[in-house]
């Protein structure tokens, strides 16, 4: 199994959980970072490279979990810049898209591929100052689904979860009126801890979802329920 942006909060939950299931995990993420494969998912030729020999040192690979991304970019759109723009895009979509294509082979000759690609709430919730994001995450919906539709045949499932407030570092380090806000607009009344939202990524690449693809999967605790 391949999971990228492997060194942060969902991400570390997510290889734990795969681990504890004795699966044999190659975790990615950015330079600078301490996964095994270390490489930026907006280069391509990095993803194809990094992507075969995690694949080689696997010996195959039947599932895939695009989680490396991007969402601390804030600005009004109106004065959105078009580097910061093309960085949200290129990581959390292109990024995504380089490394299930780069897999694409080894999720064939396994005869069971699974991908996971993890969007968010924020794809549908419209939240200002994240047009990028929003943008980004919003098209991992559709490419998921085309994906889905495109590779079937191939034996390859892919699904989309999306995540809402996960107690990650950066949701906690949210001033505490942000937080009890946020909280309000959540039924469960709490945020999700990544344990939860890994244990929903495991099951969609378990036996159990054998017969599920091109769905999305909130993961929000009844997020924007109250509010609608």
């Amino acid at each position: 199994m391949i999971v990228t942006g492997a060194a942060g909060g969902i991400g570390r939950a997510i290889v734990e959980a795969l681990g504890s299931a004795d699966c044999a995990v190659a975790a990615c993420d950015a330079p600078g970072t301490d996964a095994p494969f270390s490489f930026d998912v907006r280069d391509r030729a990095a993803v194809k490279d990094n992507v075969a020999k995690a694949i080689s040192g696997l010996g195959g690979c039947d599932s895939v979990v695009a989680n490396a991304g991007i969402v601390d970019t804030i600005h009004r759109a109106e004065r959105f810049s078009e580097d910061e723009w093309r960085k949200d895009l290129e990581t959390n979509l292109y990024g995504a898209f380089f490394v299930v294509q780069a897999a694409f082979d080894g999720l064939g000759q396994s005869g069971d591929g699974r991908v996971v690609l993890i969007s968010s709430v924020g794809a549908e919730v419209g939240s200002p100052g994240q047009v990028a994001y929003g943008a980004s995450k919003a098209g991992m919906v559709g490419m998921g689904r085309t994906l889905a539709s495109e590779w079937a045949s191939q034996g390859i499932r892919c699904n989309v979860v999306m995540p809402g407030f996960i107690a990650t570092p950066k949701v906690l380090a949210m001033p505490a009126e942000v937080q009890d806000g946020a909280k309000t607009a959540i039924p469960l009344g709490r945020f999700g801890t990544t344990e939860e939202l890994a244990g929903a990524v495991s099951f969609l690449l378990s036996p159990a979802a054998a017969y599920i693809t091109g769905t999305v999967l909130r993961v929000d605790g009844g997020f924007g329920l109250l509010l609608r």
